[in-house]
């Protein structure tokens, strides 16, 4: 089960770098190429650590990072806490505030092909695939300069709430208060009562955690644990190398969101409208939609329905049901009846033609979030169709990590985001311990 600690982060000086809205950035898989250039324009954004510039990324990075420390412009925790990050924020067309509960902490790695360690696949489960290329980049950053600019996501179970009290009465006391890029209101608070904290990592020791979102840094995290283990003949499993930032929900919370990301197509060669429709009537029920923005609507609640858009046409796709069956990949049921297995399986390996073990690293599938954007980008040309899917509930989450088995990529976009810039976390010895080490 899941073994925290808490963490004594770098954060900025107040003194030296105040508007903490001006050094926040987005996540480095969803930042735009427009912020990225507006972001690197400030020299102390934490898109520097995350996103650094340059031909070797990673060594700008850590040059960066020494010269925040020489000149203070962000400053070492004396003693660990553990971080209260809650997100206010409001869904299209809704009026109601949600707020998303949460805490920052450090996490023991879990090596999910360890199979020697029983802990190993109780204590983080993963959710979907990632992409290889962009775990790559995370291991050289992380290697190079030993700090994690931004927590992963994950999620543990509490139908108690035994923890939402002690978060509640600190962030009464924030420490740091923002409106991000997504318009969500970030507000942060920190604990450092030792009775308390040990609470929290009581709880957690009971628990298992869904990795909700950052795959490709756990991953990097991970390989980096790794490398440092076996170059490491004196491990002890206390070393710093062994520990992750993540951010921490309650799975049973009512504020926690899902949103679909849809997937775009292009470059495919001989790609041909009326042959791809024509493949797809084998499989699925095709209904014309005369206008591309209401098919969110059309498909919404219905299983196993999508929304193909080209650029001068858009229909509906459902599944045929007795189809079902006719899925060859070697997955349980819970996973073989999702909305994405059945599109990847039927439209993009059977019609489209690009084989299961190749989707993960096809250059002809991208995925975005935004549903316009989805639309412009087939009306200008930009791809040749998208698929427009539905968003995965938390329960189907659930079943699928309690399962084994794993999504495609890009399953889920968990909502909101967590920004990168409230907190670095180190992996240096002299700074993720106090002297002396504090016990829990």
């Amino acid at each position: 089960m899941a073994d925290i600690l808490p963490i004594r982060a770098w954060r900025y000086n107040d003194a030296k770098a105040a508007d903490l809205e001006d050094l926040s950035a987005p996540l480095f898989d969803v930042v735009s190429k427009a912020q990225r250039e507006q972001l690197y324009k400030n020299p102390y954004n934490s898109i520097h650590l995350s996103v650094p510039l340059g031909p070797n990324p990673a060594a700008n990075a850590l040059k960066k990072l020494n010269e925040w420390k020489a000149e203070e412009v962000i400053k070492l925790d004396t003693v660990p806490g553990i971080y209260v990050y809650y997100q206010y924020f409001k869904l299209h067309g809704e009026n109601k505030e949600y707020v998303r509960k949460g805490f920052i902490c450090n996490i023991r790695i879990y090596d999910w092909d360890d199979k020697e360690n029983i802990n190993s696949p109780d204590a983080i489960l993963r959710h979907e695939n990632t992409i290889p290329d962009a775990v790559n980049d995370r291991i050289e950053l992380l290697e190079a300069t030993e700090i994690q600019a931004s927590p992963t996501h994950g999620l543990y179970s509490d139908k108690e709430y035994q923890l939402e009290k002690y978060m509640d009465e600190a962030i009464q006391h924030p420490i740091a208060e923002t409106e991000d890029y997504q318009g969500v209101k970030d507000v942060l608070g920190v604990i450092h009562d030792y009775d308390i904290i040990k609470k929290f990592v009581e709880v957690l020791k009971t628990r298992a955690v869904i990795l909700a979102d950052g795959h490709h840094r756990y991953e990097g995290a991970l390989s980096y644990y790794k490398k440092r283990k076996a170059e490491n003949p004196n491990h002890d499993g206390s070393e710093p190398y062994n520990f992750h930032m993540m951010y921490l929900t309650n799975i049973e919370s009512d504020d926690l969101r899902i949103l679909p990301t849809h997937r775009l197509i292009s470059g495919l060669q001989s790609f041909d409208k009326e042959e791809i429709l024509e493949k797809a009537a084998e499989w699925f029920i095709i209904k014309p939609v005369d206008n591309a923005f209401d098919i969110g609507e059309v498909i919404l609640g219905k299983p196993w329905a999508f929304g193909l858009v080209f650029k001068n046409q858009t229909v509906k796709i459902r599944l045929k049901p007795e189809m079902i069956d006719k899925i060859e990949w070697k997955f349980p049921d819970i996973v073989k009846k999702l909305d994405l297995t059945v599109l990847h399986y039927f439209f993009i390996e059977k019609v489209l033609g690009i084989p299961g073990k190749e989707q993960r690293k096809s250059p002809n599938i991208t995925f975005e979030r935004n549903f316009t954007s989805c639309i412009n980008s087939v009306t200008t040309g930009q791809a040749q169709c998208a698929l427009i899917t539905q968003e995965l509930s938390v329960e189907d989450v659930k079943k699928v990590c309690y399962s084994g088995y794993t999504l495609p990529q890009k399953s889920t976009y968990f909502y909101p985001k967590t920004v990168s810039g409230f907190l670095f976390g180190s992996l240096k010895e002299n700074e993720f311990y106090t002297t002396p080490r504090i016990s829990f």
